[in-house]
């Protein structure tokens, strides 16, 4: 689904709720080739392939691969699409040697992680347990990069290194998993933050860009006034804070 001029909204709608919890993927076209944004959790990448073919590409197309960060919803696809492709695999560096296979990610609270419809979503994702195709990246990104027509930025919390990326032309940003909007719009999945303080400073300085279109790692893309929705959201998660600070204080 094309969401904004030369983006592409990917899920795997087939069993999307049990094996991704609504992951995304996204394709980005600036006429000079694809860059895609993770790669769903699948390690066929069928639905990537697809949309590929569909716009009148083919996989040698894809310039590039960035990662938002390294959970196993958002690599299955990752080690085919290379072998297809070709493509040159980039990651935040604190992301990278997961990505390659070689450290395992960090566990996952055993914890309620606030609404219902995820209470069992640590065992349905697999993240203890489940391994990715292992797959070299081929270089590293940081804040304030450029790959293709992306602007890096990073966007700690939900891991050290996790990246979102943003295309001014198009006030498109894709946020990976810090930011949610299934099975609620949200700052991320709470049982899922490694530092929360760092994912609400992160949720803040996203706020701070022009995005009208607000691509996310679960749920479905926010395709118009993506700025204010963010404002809102981050003023939220800071009110949150002070709330608790100012009960923990007359206690």
């Amino acid at each position: 689904m094309e969401i904004a001029r030369g983006v592409y909204s990917l899920t795997e709608l087939s069993g999307a709720y049990i094996k991704g919890a609504f992951v995304h993927a996204f394709l980005v076209d600036d006429g000079e080739g694809l860059t895609l944004i993770d790669t769903l959790q699948s390690t066929h990448a069928k639905p990537i392939l697809g949309q590929i073919k569909r716009i009148g590409r083919t996989v040698k197309d894809l310039r590039q691969i960035v990662m938002t960060h390294a959970h196993r919803s958002h690599l299955g696809g990752l080690a085919l699409l290379k072998t297809l492709s070709g493509a040159p695999v980039y990651s935040h560096e604190w992301e990278a040697d997961i990505i390659s296979g070689d450290r395992k990610p960090q566990s996952v609270t055993l914890r309620p992680v606030g609404h219902l419809a995820l209470a069992t979503w640590p065992f349905q994702v697999g993240l203890r347990f489940a391994k990715h195709p292992p797959c070299p990246v081929d270089g590293t990104l940081a804040d304030g990069d450029r790959i293709g027509p992306l602007q890096v930025v990073h966007t700690p919390g939900h891991t050290p290194g996790h990246l979102a990326f943003y295309w001014p032309e198009r006030q498109a940003l894709f946020t990976g998993d810090a930011i949610a909007t299934w099975p609620e719009f949200c700052a991320g999945w709470p049982g899922f933050i490694l530092n929360a303080q760092q994912n609400r400073d992160s949720v803040r300085r996203m706020a701070e860009l022009n995005a009208n279109v607000v691509a996310v790692g679960h749920g479905d893309p926010i395709t118009a006034g993506g700025a204010e929705r963010l404002r809102a959201l981050a003023e939220s998660v800071e009110g949150e804070v002070y709330e608790r600070r100012e009960t923990e204080a007359a206690r």
